[in-house]
């Protein structure tokens, strides 16, 4: 059956997009204007549209016959094969999907955003557009917003044009780009730009509040950029690169072209960097710019080709960062989680367009990794600039990437593809092989659980042995691990509780849950530490251990917040409420602030916080419950899914 690109080429869309002056909940009438090429003779061509309503349709300057059906606008003509037309109109839309009114509940509220998500929900839902991604078009949108908000959307500000009710935004791409990855941002934001070695404008977006958090949350972005630049061998191929955080984003992040969104929570302070930070998502999406927006996927099929290479550039420009042994370790990782899927019965071909997300992230990275070690570093280097040059602005196949490799490598790559690609096993052994190889870290690593495991020694030697040999801190946290730390002896937890590596005490913290008073002291002094997960994790387990010392582990404790969705304040509260020695005025206060948190005012992360919180001290009230099933018609799939298996639960 003939696919709409066999014979129409859309080639440039002019958009202007208007939005209520106050409380921003929908479009309203936008004006349109399309250019395409006919490339054979048909009686009609279409545009994707959903729910939308149209007027003043026209081609070429002329009113025309055209057809609304509720997901298309169709457009009836005797277009003719190798002439250009132009398609204008006004539409109206109202979306339910892709393009969200988040933070506006309040209409005195001065906070509210606008964001959209094409992928997997398409850009027809709020703009006319083409679903297929095998049609690139190049997007000139503006916009009309209230005054005071900011607006970010793909490509180059040519203008920003004040009225007494509104500001025009006038955005400019150059180049096109698939219709999923058109993007806009709307919301009270302040920006810092940097400028990459090439000269490329990195701007980074803000809330105005989170001023002193913007270094650690952006943190390591221009050398990232620079570094990609080198390794991949291809200038960045857009005007320049915006980032910008979100409220209840759908995903971690999302890489439309030149302007990517995030979810807020990424936004932190320099403690939460040290276990949630945004330096991989931040890397994951940049290398999208080039894999999957420079060239992008045909179809599912070829999923891998943007998800392994954004995950495998990621962890090389993270290696550029943190050095070899995170590479090789986090690699190390895959694994183990690739090999977990495998005796789930999980495993599927890297071409299945069914695999899972493991599947086409990691052994995508995976497959990566083992064909650079096959063909030699230049010839990988060389195949990618050259697939990226040749493919770029269009669609690609597994077969184009890998017919370049064979040309850069001159090496037949038939049972490489059979194997890797093709074949639904996963090579672990081969896998590990190549990283003992490699890596000294995993090799001593590997070397070290044979010995334990084959030692005819005690087992405090055995631990003080790998203790005393192991050299990074991810091995010698492998001693601390759920399965291993109830064999460990208490000389060594001491060690690991003494030692200055804030990640092996982590490891003490998170999987020591019964403390010996003889440790009762170093395990304290956890609460010190600059790590919000061990203070939360430490403080639940001291509470539970020594309920004569609780009272000082909250004073310790009471003014800490944790990451953005309030980790610790909350189990702080809960705490605190089934604790028996306080008084009822203290209780209602903090079950008070603890029901206050499931309101909609708050991002999902920590309203699903407080929700757990809640029903796991079975105090989940009347504005508990009503809130609950407010969440259960939230935008994001995930937060409404919980809150419907939380609400069922309580029937």
């Amino acid at each position: 059956m003939a696919q709409q690109t066999d014979y129409v080429d859309f080639k440039e869309v002019k958009s202007v997009l208007f939005f209520n002056q106050m409380k921003v909940d929908s479009t309203v009438f936008n004006s349109y204007e399309i250019k395409f090429d006919i490339l054979k003779e048909t009686d009609s061509v279409y545009l994707d549209a959903v729910d939308m309503k149209f007027m003043n349709v026209a081609l070429n300057e002329a009113s025309i016959s055209y057809k609304n059906d509720g997901k298309k606008l169709i457009i009836y003509n005797e277009f003719e094969a190798s002439r250009s037309y132009k398609l204008n109109f006004l539409f109206f839309a109202a979306p339910k999907k892709a393009m969200y009114f988040v933070g506006w509940e309040d209409s005195s509220t001065s906070s509210g955003q606008v964001w959209t998500q094409g992928q997997g929900k398409y850009t027809s839902h709020w703009m006319p557009s083409i679903d297929d991604m095998n049609d690139k078009i190049e997007f000139d949108l503006s916009f009309a917003a209230p005054k005071g908000y900011q607006v970010i959307s793909n490509g180059k500000m040519v203008s920003k044009r004040e009225t007494p009710l509104y500001n025009l935004w006038e955005y400019d791409m150059q180049k096109p780009m698939s219709s999923y990855l058109v993007a806009l941002a709307i919301g009270k934001f302040d920006k810092k730009v940097e400028y990459s070695k090439s000269g490329i404008p990195l701007e980074m977006y803000y809330y105005p509040e989170d001023s002193m958090k913007f270094e650690p949350t952006y943190r390591h972005t221009k050398q990232m950029f620079d570094f990609l630049e080198d390794e991949i061998g291809v200038p960045f191929p857009w005007q320049n690169y915006k980032q910008v955080p979100v409220k209840d984003f759908l995903y971690a992040g999302m890489e439309n072209t030149s302007a990517t969104i995030f979810a807020d929570s990424f936004v932190i302070d320099s403690i939460a960097f040290v276990d949630k930070n945004y330096v991989n998502v931040n890397a994951h999406e940049l290398a999208h710019q080039w894999f999957g927006d420079l060239v992008t996927e045909t179809s599912g099929t070829h999923h891998w080709l943007q998800e392994g290479f954004a995950t495998y550039y990621a962890l090389l420009a993270e290696r550029n960062i943190f050095g070899d042994a995170y590479y090789y370790w986090r690699l190390y990782e895959y694994a183990q989680e690739l090999l977990e899927q495998e005796k789930a019965g999980g495993n599927t071909s890297l071409l299945d367009p069914k695999s899972s997300s493991i599947t086409f992230y990691k052994k995508g990275a995976w497959v990566l990794y083992m064909l650079r070690e096959r063909v030699g570093n230049n010839a990988f280097k060389k195949a990618v600039k050259n697939y990226l040059e040749k493919y770029q602005y269009k669609n690609v196949e597994t077969d184009n990437f890998i017919s370049e490799v064979e040309k850069a490598s001159g090496l037949d790559l038939s049972e490489f593809v059979e194997v890797w690609l093709e074949d639904e096993k996963y090579l672990y052994e081969d896998c590990i092989n190549t990283l003992k190889k490699n890596s000294k870290d995993i090799s001593e690593l590997l070397e070290l659980d044979q010995e334990f495991m084959l030692s005819s020694h005690s087992l405090d030697y055995s631990f003080n042995r790998y203790w005393e040999q192991a050299t990074s801190y991810e091995i010698k946290s492998h001693l601390f691990s759920k399965d291993a730390i109830s064999l460990v002896h208490d000389s060594i937890i001491r060690k690991a509780l003494n030692s200055k590596d804030i990640k092996i005490r982590q490891a003490v913290a998170q999987n020591l849950y019964k403390i010996p008073l003889e440790l009762k002291i170093e395990y304290e002094s956890l609460l010190d530490d600059k790590s919000y997960i061990t203070i939360e994790v430490a403080l639940f387990n001291l509470w539970k251990n020594f309920p004569q010392e609780r009272q000082k582990y909250f004073d310790k404790t009471k003014n800490i917040q944790g990451f953005s969705n309030k980790n610790i304040r909350m189990l702080w509260l809960a705490l605190n409420i089934i604790s028996p020695d306080f008084e009822d005025k203290k209780i209602r206060e903090y079950y008070q602030e603890l029901t206050n948190y499931t309101s909609p005012e708050y991002g999902f992360e920590v309203r699903q916080n407080a929700f757990q919180y809640l029903n796991q001290i079975q105090a989940c009230g009347e504005v508990c419950k009503g809130n609950l099933e407010q969440a259960t018609k939230h935008h994001n799939w995930r937060f409404s899914k919980f809150a419907k298996e939380l609400l069922k639960s309580k029937q």
